[in-house]
């Protein structure tokens, strides 16, 4: 059976049907609620290095809190960034599923069917 861990938000559907993916292909899930449980700055280095994107790529750039925290500009770091997503988990684009020693963002949900 397949372990994976979800980077879950219960108010988003594309988490909701994320979830409910996993559950239907029988893998054995961690739900990690990332909003009341912020991953680390080392996590999210990590789980970036897993997706191969950098972290601008995994944030919310829609969000009222990245323009309103200058996360816009060019000049900030990914540790900058990374930083920001951590104290603003609101960021971190939803969701993230890890299995098997890879990576995947459920959007569209789909997406993740390739690491597990």
């Amino acid at each position: 059976m397949t372990q994976a861990t979800i980077f879950h938000n219960p108010r988003c559907s594309k988490s909701r049907q994320t979830l409910e993916l996993l559950q239907q292909q029988g893998a054995e899930i961690t739900v990690v609620e990332y909003l009341k449980d912020t991953p680390t700055a080392e996590e999210l280095t990590r789980i970036l290095s897993l997706l191969r994107l950098t972290a601008r790529q995994l944030m919310r750039t829609k969000e009222e809190e990245y323009q309103a925290l200058g996360l816009d500009n060019p000049a900030l770091t990914e540790a900058e960034l990374i930083a920001a997503m951590v104290a603003t988990p609101k960021l971190i684009e939803r969701p993230v599923v890890l299995a098997n020693g890879k990576a995947a963002v459920g959007r569209p949900p789909e997406n993740v069917l390739a690491i597990l």
